[in-house]
């Protein structure tokens, strides 16, 4: 592609509409002083795949960095089918029966979702995972009138503080966090026991914000002293790999659903999932899209819940959950599809298996985990701030410091490990450590 610039006899004709004799004319109001006397020090011009490639290779800087937001091939399908027009937007239309398409869309991401987390009912997407998880405890509040919330530390410290926000004005209600082991990394089940009663909601990160994985079949025994039982996902793809949430019981599975076909954009856009017991079907925020049939007996698809106050009375809502994510939830919905079954649980054991890889070749080098438990694709190490700025200057981004939330684990990082790592970046980040 080429670019034309203006011809001079254009140039002049600009110049004369204005009534100027130069193009230097332009700059009078700029003192002399400041106005830059030679030619722009500029690099030879590239073609377009060669600017594409240059103006990319920042962006794909290799990196260890997760802790809710995750690097994850994206196949191409996703972007062609997301992006035409027809689908293009984060509404869900207010006459959505018109659209049938984007509520297929929606129910399709919201089957997967069910079928997933091994669940009853998965609503039209939430803001964020951080979201989905008040929610669920404003749901617990609202259905099982709970006085208390215990949420475990080892769930993401930003979720924790979305959380604190919407409890704290909650009036009654007291939010708790368990302890987790300084050994495993795991929950403190024997700590946890103490703070469950019939008044109280119970929520486990699983995998937990250290990339450790909970002992779900011994919370879920501990959790049936509580009122309520919610289990949260931090990186959506270990749903292809680890035991269904919904087969320990919890009454909700609510997470974030990021990692499935949507890329890490400065913090976002994000995608809240939030999936429930058929029990709480009627309680769940957001919107609900479901199957029936029209007028002539074909298949068609309805909002068949929109319990928020866009649509019924304030009163009665259970959610001021706006515009949802629609346009991520359709990318999620396209993603899972074209990966399917074996595709997503390739995804999550090469995940795993990388993580497992990179421990083992960093305890070779004397560097050891801080805990002991299993994980899948994170875990914590002990790195210093030297050795933090020689990471970043060798162009890797390392990791995230997680001590600023966990001031008892210092000089703690946080390392992932995606399909996207390569054993040449591994290397680097082993050398530099």
């Amino acid at each position: 592609m080429e670019y034309t610039a203006l011809s001079q006899g254009e140039v002049q004709r600009m110049l004369a509409g204005l009534g100027l004799s130069s193009e230097s004319a332009l700059f009078e109001c700029i003192p002399e002083e400041l106005r830059l006397k030679r030619e722009l020090e500029l690099p030879a011009g590239l073609d377009e795949e060669s600017l594409r490639r240059k103006l990319k290779a920042p962006v794909a800087a290799s990196g260890f960095a997760g802790g809710g937001f995750y690097r994850h091939h994206i196949p191409a399908v996703v972007d062609a089918l997301s992006s035409r027009q027809e689908f293009y937007t984060a509404y869900t239309p207010y006459q959505p029966e018109i659209s049938q398409g984007t509520l297929q869309a929606i129910f399709e991401f919201q089957s997967m979702l069910s079928d997933l987390t091994g669940m009853d009912a998965c609503n039209a997407s939430m803001y964020d995972g951080a979201t989905a998880l008040a929610e669920a405890a404003l749901l617990a509040v609202r259905r099982k009138k709970v006085g208390r919330v215990v949420v475990t530390r080892a769930t993401n410290p930003a979720w924790r503080r979305v959380l604190k926000t919407y409890l704290q004005h909650t009036e009654g209600v007291e939010l708790i966090e368990a302890p987790f082991d300084s050994a495993t990394g795991r929950t403190d089940l024997e700590k946890l026991a103490g703070l469950l009663d019939s008044k109280t909601a119970l929520f486990v990160q699983q995998p937990n914000y250290f990339g450790v994985v909970e002992d779900m079949a011994a919370v879920a025994e501990q959790a049936k002293q509580a009122a309520f039982f919610g289990i949260t996902v931090n990186e959506a793809v270990s749903l292809g790999l680890l035991e269904k949430p919904g087969s320990f019981g919890p009454d909700v599975v609510v997470g974030e659903a990021q990692s499935f076909g949507n890329p890490v954009a400065a913090g976002g856009p994000l995608l809240g999932f939030f999936c429930a017991s058929s029990e709480n079907l009627r309680h769940m925020p957001g919107r609900l899209v479901g199957e029936t049939t029209d007028a002539t007996g074909r298949r068609a698809f309805c909002l068949t819940l929109a319990t928020r106050e866009q649509h019924i009375r304030r009163e009665k809502a259970t959610s001021n959950i706006c515009s949802n994510q629609g346009l991520c939830a359709l990318r999620a919905a396209i993603y899972l599809s074209a990966m399917g079954p074996r595709g997503l649980r390739a995804t999550a054991v090469q995940c795993a298996s990388g993580a497992r890889h990179l421990q083992a070749l960093m305890k070779s080098k004397g560097l050891q985990p801080l805990f002991s438990a299993p994980v899948f694709n994170e875990f914590v190490i002990r790195a210093d701030a030297a050795q933090l700025e020689k990471l970043r200057s060798s162009g890797l981004l390392p990791g995230v410091t997680i001590s600023p939330d966990y001031p008892e684990l210092a000089d703690a990082l946080l390392v992932t490990v995606t399909e996207l790592n390569t054993p040449e970046e591994c290397e680097c980040l082993l050398k530099n450590l």
